[in-house]
């Protein structure tokens, strides 16, 4: 191998290898006839024309003819791109292939011998068409043109004005750096250089057989080309030197921002851990797509176990994750310890039902605005009258698909209740601390017998009564309600079973139903009065929107008067079943949102008015549609009792319904 050095110095200065990647290398350049040929050394451009066979039956005459048209205009001129009004050519021009040619040469091979020059440049040649933006620029002279007009002609001569002369600002270092690196002082550097003309000689030329002589080393001396005297071993460590560790110089970026390739470096439960950080709260199947594919779902789950809970059937990132040991509040400075029990007791509430309050919980945990804020942001959203929601639906799916990791879960969630929830609820009650009473205690023997011959004539009132009720309705199960001594105990929502109604009114399945009798133990009074008054006022309503105002209610009653401690859902269904109220079947669509809650739809059924039978024919058309127009409502008020006026339908729709974009829907059902 020989190296050659000496064509810089007989006056070859560059060498440059030009490809043609438009082309196969079937289809060359060599039988072409090169019109013209020129270059700028320092940017390392070159253009080349080439002719174009008019005659070739390929060749479109006419588009040639149009594409001359365009560019050049009718007129003649010695500037013109196509002097023969016909596109008869088509320029070159190139692009640097790489900047870096160092690795690269030319190599010819003769007697054994393999001759090396180095390239000054790699060169793409690639089609100009520079043609089309003069056939822009004529188009748009002759329109000026045309607009223009002999409008000078009526123009009347302009006024003198005053200028105001300013003069430039002394340029910063920093402005004449941004000038300098800016697109438009590039383009005119670039300009500046100007073009070197140069003659083409083809392949079979004698002088490109005589400058390709140029290629072989005049002198063989091993002297001068010592550095290609090596040994093989040495030859190919230096083809194939040594790997070394190269320092990649990360992007810098945000400190709790990690990329995914960096991410699936990291081990699976590290993975897992990051991902649960960041997002919060997230569905199984999302976490799943987010791991490489291909990862073991049973070691995923194995690994999310250890930093998230089950919360609704999603995965919930854990406290002591968020809040480490010995850490603070970023916020208000409390210590982290409490800070995850405030948190957990948070994600237990979500655990029970789909909305909380937010004053209520800050009643509880006792802890700062700023940090029950952000318990809720991480895992809930803001609904109008309806406190924060959580963040993503039930994965009905997933407890499904995993049973066993639900109930464990589940029994998770029991034991950091009995350990940390019911201290923490129980310290918030107020306590009435009673002086000091010294009781004799013969007083206190007393009084234990009375209560004990008391309450045995209670217990056999009692078996008397089952007795009775035994033999009148067979073997009967009742469901005994618990009773809490809380004010503030949420409902049960838990079940969102049917509610044992028959055509809108509770049957022989309804827990209000008295089997023994063969009649329905009414509701307490006080409750039947709430909801005579709420659907006289609200006429529609959700069993999620009806829950709510009754909670409000309990809220607002005076402190100690308790009248109603705790309803079941089913007790409140038939409560306002019974107040002349149904459940109306809205089909709700396939993709809806919708909590359970929200999709049982009662309205108001008799006042007592001639109003009411308006109101049933809205309440039929809604057990048939989602939503409807005014239109259809008029036309069903008028097939089946008359024109209705514009009162009544304003009305109707008011008492009933909202609109959204031109469409009318039940109150409470229309999807946020």
């Amino acid at each position: 191998v020989v190296l050659n050095k000496q064509i810089p110095n007989m006056g070859i200065v560059n060498i440059y290898l030009c490809s043609y990647p438009v082309r196969p290398a079937t289809m060359t350049y060599d039988d072409v006839t090169h019109l013209t040929a020129k270059i700028k050394p320092k940017q390392q451009r070159v253009e080349l024309e080439m002719a174009i066979d008019a005659m070739s039956p390929n060749y479109c005459r006419s588009k040639g003819e149009q594409i001359a048209l365009n560019v050049d205009g009718t007129s003649y001129d010695e500037t013109n791109t196509y002097s023969a009004k016909m596109m008869d050519k088509q320029t070159f021009s190139s692009i640097q292939a790489t900047t870096n040619t160092s690795r690269y040469a030319a190599a010819v091979f003769r007697k054994g011998e393999l001759h090396v020059t180095p390239l000054t440049g790699i060169l793409q040649m690639r089609p100009s068409f520079s043609y089309l933006d003069k056939a822009d620029n004529k188009t748009r002279e002759r329109e000026a043109t045309n607009e223009g007009g002999d409008s000078s002609q009526d123009e009347a001569e302009e006024e003198a004005k005053a200028i105001t002369v300013r003069f430039a600002r002394p340029e910063s270092e920093q402005a004449r750096q941004r000038r300098i690196q800016s697109y438009e002082f590039l383009q005119k550097k670039q300009a500046e250089e100007p073009w070197i003309h140069l003659r083409y000689h083809g392949v079979k030329d004698g002088r490109s057989e005589h400058e390709k002589q140029y290629l072989f080393c005049q002198s063989v001396d091993t002297s001068e080309n010592s550095e290609l005297v090596k040994s093989p071993k040495e030859y190919l460590a230096m083809l194939m030197p040594p790997l070394t560790e190269e320092k990649v110089v990360k992007p810098v970026g945000p400190s709790n921002v990690l990329s995914m390739a960096q991410l699936r470096t990291l081990p699976l439960g590290e993975q897992v851990k990051t991902l649960m950080k960041n997002v919060k709260v997230m569905p199984f199947a999302n976490l799943m797509g987010l791991l490489a594919s291909g990862t073991d779902s049973t070691a995923v789950l194995r690994c999310i176990q250890q930093v998230a809970l089950l919360v609704q059937g999603n995965w919930v990132v854990k406290s002591d994750v968020l809040y480490p040991k010995n850490t603070c509040s970023p916020h208000s400075g409390v210590p982290a310890e409490v800070l995850c029990r405030g948190r957990d007791f948070v994600m237990w509430r979500f655990t029970l039902e789909r909305s909380v309050m937010r004053k209520e919980v800050a009643s509880i945990i006792k802890l700062p605005p700023e940090d029950v804020k952000e318990f809720l942001e991480h895992v809930a959203v803001p609904r109008v009258n309806r406190g924060w929601e959580f963040l993503l639906p039930t994965d009905v799916d997933f407890i499904k698909k995993h049973p066993d990791v639900a109930h464990r879960q589940n029994m998770l969630w029991l034991g950091i209740q009995k350990k940390e929830m019911d201290p923490q609820i129980q310290e918030t009650k107020p306590r009435s601390v009673d002086p000091p009473v010294h009781i004799p205690g013969d007083h206190v023997l007393k009084v234990a017998q009375e209560r004990a011959h008391t309450n045995q004539s209670t217990l056999m009132k009692e078996l008397t009564v089952k007795k009775e009720n035994f033999k009148a309705g067979g073997s009967v199960c009742i469901k005994q309600e618990p009773i809490s001594d809380r004010e503030d105990e949420p409902m049960d929502t838990s079940s969102c079973l049917l509610n044992g109604s028959v055509n809108g009114f509770p049957g022989a399945a309804s827990p209000s139903f008295d089997h023994a009798n063969g009649n329905r133990a009414g509701p307490a009074p006080e409750l039947q009065d709430f909801v005579n008054k709420t659907f006289r006022k609200h006429f529609v309503l959700t069993l999620s929107e009806f829950k709510r105002l009754f909670n409000l209610h309990l809220a607002s009653m005076p402190a100690g008067q308790v009248v109603i401690q705790s309803l079941s859902d089913r007790i409140l269904q038939d409560a306002i079943l019974l107040n002349h109220c149904r459940q109306i079947p809205v089909p709700f669509p396939a993709q809806t949102t919708a909590a359970p809650d929200e999709q049982k739809v009662f309205g108001l059924w008799e006042t007592g008015e001639d109003f009411d039978k308006h109101r049933r024919l809205l309440y039929d058309l809604f057990s048939k549609n989602y939503r409807i127009r005014r239109t259809m409502l008029q036309a069903k008020l008028a097939q089946e009792l008359s024109e209705p006026s514009k009162e009544d339908m304003d009305r109707l729709l008011r008492e009933c319904c909202m609109s959204q974009a031109g469409m009318w829907y039940l109150k409470g059902t229309i999807q946020s």
